[in-house]
């Protein structure tokens, strides 16, 4: 989460700054890429809004479009069109904060494209011009789609090249050495977004700092202090700053700051303290000239859970009449292929604490709970907390297939008819695990464990316990019914790849 300042800041105190020479500073090349990007997604929206203005004008007048076609109605779709660009380009849909990363950027399409339609509709009922249902049946949804369609597809071009080292930002941090090694490690873990760190300016007040920063691996060069921001940017050739703390810079140190490089044509992004707090829940209010933010206290019940939970009953009652054929199929390999129950109960810890027995097919062979002892040796969960284990030899031929393929995990939408479980939710864990929870892991028990969750889809097994806890963590106070439905989209992927899944 951060607050993006951007050069477009201008500041009638500052002319010579804000309206002097941009300096060619080697950052303007970090430029070209987004410059180029924000162009042709600009063609691609203009090429979509003419072609479904032409169509629904052609399908509003079938099946004589050329004996219908009045100056009238030419000029309403011109005006449309145009008002429609106009608006997409005043909603700053295409700003270039938002490439590639976060539902911004469809929200103010979406935004633009009803505030058009709108302005549209109330014109025509002023001037007492008729439009006709066809062509706003075919012009509003036709082209609302188009254009998210086409902002998806630049989304995963740039995503695509991402991955491979282009379109990329080259970032300084401005701050304390545990804010930078903080934030040097999220723009790690979200490659995605497309942020790398080139380097950092740490303040002056900071004890032993040498000339680079080790963070899990990788060297940071430190280049000066907060004050030598800008030759600092210059020697790395940075063309993004992010300030990651502002106190010692204060609020003269940012203002100017902003200034300088706004000169030299780079951006600056100020990252509050508050992390892993979704936009949901944040609102900004500017007061007495300080852009404050407002956070929104988390809510653990209320309408919405009442309604996630009628959701919940009814998309277990389809899974399990959808998916019935193949938990009969693993019931009779589990039970033909090795001794013991088809099913596996195991004691998990649920809403405040409260324990109950979770169902899962069986994938170890009879007695696997007493060998744990034996093998915690080779635990190769990270912390010590979790066991897991790779090859894990307690494991069944047929139940590693299962696991493979998250089919043992099925018998827990009984578990959430019984009210026990969510579809979505934390990792239900263990009761060693939860005797060794401190106050903040504990908060993962504000709500019922889910058969997915953000961890079913970032990796599984394959999660340190640090990134375990901050996900659960961040799903409990971020929770949201739109969050809920996209994890259990982006849950049917993780389970094709397998990804972590031992």
């Amino acid at each position: 989460m951060s607050v993006h300042v951007g050069v477009e800041t201008k500041s009638e105190l500052s002319p010579v700054r804000a309206f002097g020479p941009v300096s060619s500073s080697p950052a303007k090349v970090g430029e070209d890429w987004r410059q180029e990007y924000r162009r042709r997604i600009a063609v691609s929206d203009s090429v979509t809004v003419v072609l479904v203005i032409v169509l629904a004008q052609v399908v509003s007048m079938w099946p004589h479009p050329i004996e219908w076609l009045t100056p009238m109605k030419v000029g309403a779709s011109v005006a449309l069109g145009g008002l429609w660009m106009i608006a997409l380009a005043r909603g700053r849909s295409r700003h270039q904060s938002m490439l590639g990363e976060g539902s911004d950027e469809y929200e103010r399409v979406l935004l633009a494209t009803g505030q058009v339609f709108g302005l549209g509709a109330l014109a025509a009922i002023v001037l007492g011009v008729g439009i006709a249902r066809s062509y706003l049946m075919i012009a509003l949804p036709v082209g609302l789609g188009a254009l998210l369609l086409g902002r998806y597809l630049w989304r995963r071009d740039i995503l695509r090249k991402r991955s491979s080292g282009k379109c990329r930002n080259s970032v300084l941090l401005v701050g304390g050495h545990a804010s930078v090694v903080a934030t040097t490690r999220s723009f790690v873990r979200n490659a995605s977004a497309g942020y790398d760190v080139v380097g950092a300016c740490i303040p002056r007040r900071a004890t032993a700092v040498d000339d680079h920063i080790m963070v899990d691996g990788t060297r940071i060069p430190v280049f000066g202090n907060e004050f030598e921001v800008v030759d600092a940017m210059r020697s790395s050739i940075a063309d993004t700053v992010v300030v990651t703390g502002t106190e010692d810079l204060g609020q003269v140190g940012l203002r100017t700051l902003m200034w300088d490089l706004e000169a030299e044509g780079v951006d600056l992004v100020v990252s509050p303290v508050v992390a892993d707090v979704s936009k949901a829940r944040l609102m900004f209010r500017p007061v007495a000239g300080l852009p404050l933010i407002h956070v929104a206290r988390p809510r653990y019940e209320g309408a919405n859970h009442r309604l996630s939970a009628v959701f919940n009953a009814m998309f277990s009652v389809l899974i399990i009449i959808l998916v019935s054929p193949v938990m009969a199929a693993a019931a009779i390999a589990v039970k033909a292929t090795s001794k013991g129950s088809i099913f596996y109960k195991a004691e998990r810890i649920g809403l405040n604490g409260k324990p109950f027995p979770m169902y899962k097919f069986r994938t170890m062979v009879q007695g696997a709970d007493q060998q744990v002892t034996d093998l915690l040796g080779d635990n190769e969960g990270a912390g010590g907390v979790l066991f897991k284990m790779r090859a894990d030899p307690r494991i069944t031929p047929v139940g590693r297939i299962l696991r493979r393929l998250s089919i043992d995990e099925l018998p827990q939408f009984f578990n959430v008819l019984r009210g026990e479980m969510s579809v979505v939710g934390p990792r239900p864990p263990l009761r060693r695990e939860v005797e060794m929870y401190d106050d903040e892991v504990a908060r993962r028990l504000y709500v019922k464990p889910g058969i997915t969750g953000l961890w079913q889809i970032s990796g599984r097994s394959d999660l340190s316990w640090e990134d375990s806890v901050r996900l659960d963590s961040s799903y409990v106070e971020n929770w949201s019914v739109a969050q809920d439905l996209s994890i259990i989209v982006r849950t049917v992927s993780a389970v094709v790849k397998s990804d972590g899944a031992y």
